[in-house]
C-alpha cells in the first residue's frame, strides 16, 4: 500500500524535482517505509511506500525493460503471481517480484485490457516516455483513490487531493455545488471534489492523458442476473467464494504482521473465524457504546487473541479535525471516528495490515433500509408473496400506500414501490427544502437527488428483468461504498500507515453475489439470510443471525453533554460560519437538540463536520496532530 502523486507540465526539471518532493512528503503517512521519485522535461513522478511485498527491491516507480515505461501503484493484486507466470511465458523479464511490475507488463502485453485481468484494490498511473501518456485506473469498487486535476497547464493525479497543495499552479477553491447534496447524503455523492475542479476519477474506469487531452471509460459493471439454483446450493457457493476470497487476501511478506477487525457482527466475525489471525483488533467507547466484550468473547470461543481499547469522549472529540484532515473531503459518518483508532489501535500493536469485513452488505443485501421497515416476521412473509405479483400491479399498490397510515403501510410501500421513487442510499441527513432553509443563496445551488440517482436508475432498467432490492444494492455500489464506506476505510488506515484488505469487496465475491437469487438474501427471515447461513458453518448461530449495528458512536451523548455542546455551539458563532449558514436557525438547532426537546444529531454532526474541515483547510492551512496544533510539522498550503 502506497501513496503516489504526479503532474505533468513543461516545467523545467530542477523546479519539478523540488515540487514533488514537497508534494509526496505531505501524504509521508501513506508510505512511511521508503520513496521515490523521476522527474523529466514532461512529467514527475512521486512515491511514498508501505512495503508487503518484496520489501527489499519494490521500490516505485518501476520501469519496463528498456526504461521506456514507468509505474506507480497503490494497492494489492491478488492474482498477481498467475500473471506473472503467463507474462514471462510470453518473454518479459523480471526485476523484481512485486505485483507493481506485473501491472506494467501487463499493459506491454494487453494495453488497457489489463485491468480486466486484475484482482484485488487498485490505483495506479502509467507514464510512456516514448509517446508522452499517461494511462491509469481505480479498481472495480472504488477501494483505493485516485484523484485529478487540471490547472494552469499542470495535469494533477494522485492519491490524496492534499497532495496537490504545495504545487504553485494548484487553485484551492471550495467547489460550492458540493455542500447542498452532501447535507442530505453525509459525504461529497459527485464526481467533482470539494474542492472545485479537483476530480475522483470513479470505479472501475481508466483514463488516458495525452497533449493536454483527458478521456475517461468505465471498463466494468455489476450485473445482478440471478441463477437458477437450490439455497443450499448458494450457500455453498458462498461460503466457497469467501475461504477463498480471505486466503487470497492474507498474503504478505515473512515478517509483516495481518491481523483482522472484529467487532459484534457477521461480516468481520466471519472474515476472522477463516482467517485465524494472531491477533484481532477491537475498539468501543467508555460511555457506553461498546461492542468489544461480544468481540472477546467470540475471540475467546476461535481460541484467538483479541486487543481492544475504549475510547474516552475527550480524546475522540479532540481527535476529530485530524480526521477530517486525513479524510481530504468532510464526512460526517460518525464511524470515522472509531474507526481511525482501530487502526491506530493495530499500528500502535505492530501490525501494518488487517483484514475487514466491507462489502457484504451491499453484495449480499444486508440493509435493512432496503425494505426492512418493520420487526414482524409475518408481515415481512406477507411482503414476500405481494413481491411476486406482476410488476405493473406491485407499482399500482406501492403508490397507492404513498402515505398511508396504518400499521405496517411504510414497509409495504418501501418494498412494493419502485427503488428510484423510495430509495436515495444509506444516508438522508437534510431533505433539499431542509438544506436550504439553512444555506445561503449562493449554496443552494447543486445537482438534485434526481441528477445524481437517474443515471443509475437507468442503468438498472436496461439491465434484464433486474429486481428492486438489487436495484438498491447497486446504487449503494456507485454512490455509498466508492464515496463513503471505502474512502473511509483508505483515509483512515492510511492515515495510520496501515492496509486495510477488504475480502468481502472482491470482484470474484462479487460474481457469485450478482447470480444468487435475491429472495435466498433479503426475505422475511432477516437480511443477507444466504450469507449468514454460510457464516453459520464457522461462526455461533448468535454471531451468524446477529442483526446489524454499524459502528456505534456516541454522537447523541455529546451533542447533550454541556462541554461538546459548547465546543460545536462556538463553531457555529464563528463568523465565517455566515458564509454558508443561516447562523440563527444553526444555533437554534443546537439549543433545542441540548435541550432535549429535537433529536438534531445526525444534522448538527453534519454541519459541524463541514465546518472543522472547512476551517482546517481554507482557514487554518495547517495541519492538526492529537495533542493541538503543529505548524512546523506540515508545509503551509499554496494559497488560493
Amino acid at each position: 500500500m502506497c501513496g503516489i502523486v504526479a503532474f505533468v507540465d513543461n516545467e523545467k526539471p530542477q523546479i519539478k524535482d523540488q515540487l514533488i518532493k514537497k508534494m509526496k512528503d505531505r501524504i509521508i503517512h501513506r508510505g512511511p517505509d521508503a520513496e521515490g521519485q523521476y522527474v523529466d522535461d514532461d512529467v514527475a513522478l512521486g512515491f511514498r511506500r508501505l512495503s508487503f511485498v518484496d520489501v527489499k527491491s519494490g521500490n516505485q516507480p518501476i520501469f519496463n525493460e528498456d526504461g521506456s515505461k514507468a509505474i506507480e501503484f497503490n494497492g494489492e493484486i491478488y492474482n498477481f503471481e498467475e500473471l506473472r507466470e503467463e507474462l514471462i511465458e510470453d518473454g518479459h523479464t523480471f526485476k523484481t517480484h512485486a505485483d507493481t511490475e506485473v501491472i506494467l507488463h501487463g499493459y506491454e502485453q494487453w494495453g488497457k485490457e489489463i485491468v480486466n485481468k486484475l484482482r484485488g484494490m487498485f490505483g495506479f498511473i502509467i507514464w510512456d516516455k516514448k509517446t508522452k501518456e499517461m494511462f491509469g485506473a481505480r479498481d472495480h469498487f472504488g477501494i483505493k483513490p485516485l484523484y485529478y486535476a487540471k490547472m494552469n497547464g499542470t495535469f494533477f493525479v494522485g492519491s490524496e487531493i492534499k497532495a496537490f497543495l504545495d504545487h504553485p499552479n494548484f487553485k484551492m477553491e471550495l467547489n460550492k455545488r458540493a455542500l447542498k447534496s452532501y447535507m442530505t447524503f453525509q459525504y461529497n455523492v459527485t464526481q467533482e471534489t470539494f474542492f472545485k475542479d479537483v476530480y475522483r476519477l470513479p470505479e472501475a474506469h481508466y483514463f488516458t492523458y495525452k497533449d493536454g487531452k483527458f478521456e475517461m471509460t468505465q471498463y466494468w459493471d455489476e450485473d445482478f442476473e440471478p441463477k437458477d439454483e437450490t439455497f443450499d446450493q448458494a450457500v455453498d457457493n458462498i461460503d466457497n467464494v469467501v475461504k477463498d476470497s480471505v486466503k487470497a487476501h492474507t498474503f504478505a511478506d515473512k515478517g509483516i504482521k495481518v491481523g483482522s477487525f472484529l467487532s459484534a457482527g457477521v461480516d468481520s466475525s466471519l472474515v476472522t473465524a477463516l482467517m485465524r489471525p494472531n491477533n484481532t483488533f477491537s475498539i468501543g467507547f467508555d460511555s457506553g457504546y461498546d461492542e468489544t466484550k461480544q468481540a472477546r468473547e467470540l475471540a475467546a470461543k476461535l481460541k484467538l487473541k483479541n486487543t481492544d481499547k475504549l475510547l474516552t469522549d475527550e480524546e475522540a472529540f479532540k481527535t476529530f479535525p485530524l480526521i477530517q484532515y486525513y479524510l481530504d473531503e468532510p464526512d460526517s459518518n460518525p464511524s470515522v471516528v472509531p474507526l481511525y483508532f482501530l487502526n491506530k489501535l493495530a499500528k500502535d500493536n505492530g501490525y501494518k495490515a488487517l483484514l475487514s469485513g466491507e462489502g457484504a452488505d451491499e453484495l449480499f443485501a444486508g440493509y435493512t433500509a432496503y425494505g426492512f421497515n418493520t420487526k414482524i416476521k409475518f408481515l415481512r412473509w406477507v411482503t414476500d408473496q405481494l413481491k411476486k405479483l406482476p410488476k405493473e400491479k406491485r407499482y399500482k399498490l406501492g403508490k397507492w400506500l404513498e402515505g398511508k397510515q396504518f400499521h405496517g403501510s411504510e414497509h409495504l410501500y418501501r418494498n412494493l414501490a419502485p427503488a428510484r421513487d423510495t430509495f436515495i442510499g444509506q444516508a438522508y441527513i437534510f431533505s433539499p427544502t431542509e438544506a436550504n432553509e439553512y444555506l445561503k443563496p449562493d449554496y443552494q445551488d447543486g445537482p438534485s437527488i434526481t441528477d445524481l440517482l437517474k443515471p443509475l436508475y437507468d442503468k438498472c432498467d436496461e439491465k434484464k428483468d433486474m429486481n428492486e432490492v438489487a436495484k438498491k444494492q447497486y446504487v449503494d455500489l456507485h454512490r455509498f461504498m466508492p464515496g463513503d464506506i471505502c474512502l473511509k476505510a483508505d483515509k483512515m488506515s492510511m492515515a495510520n500507515s496501515v492496509e486495510i484488505r477488504v475480502p468481502l469487496l472482491d470482484k470474484e465475491v462479487m460474481k457469485v453475489a450478482e447470480t444468487t437469487p435475491t429472495n435466498y438474501l433479503f426475505n422475511y427471515k432477516g437480511t443477507k439470510w444466504a450469507f449468514r447461513m454460510a457464516a453459520n458453518r464457522h461462526l455461533p448461530e448468535e454471531w451468524a443471525t446477529r442483526p446489524k449495528l454499524g459502528f456505534p458512536t456516541p454522537v447523541r451523548e455529546w451533542l447533550r453533554e454541556k462541554k461538546y455542546y459548547e465546543i460545536v455551539r462556538e463553531m457555529f458563532e464563528q463568523d465565517f460560519v455566515s458564509e454558508f449558514f443561516d447562523q440563527d436557525k444553526l444555533l437554534k438547532l443546537a439549543d433545542d437538540n441540548f435541550a432535549g426537546k429535537i433529536d438534531g444529531r445526525r444534522k448538527i454532526w453534519t454541519v459541524y463536520t463541514f465546518l472543522v474541515w472547512y476551517k482546517l483547510y481554507f482557514i487554518d492551512k495547517f495541519k492538526p496532530d492529537e495533542s493541538g496544533i503543529d505548524r512546523a510539522k506540515q508545509p503551509a498550503a499554496a494559497e488560493a
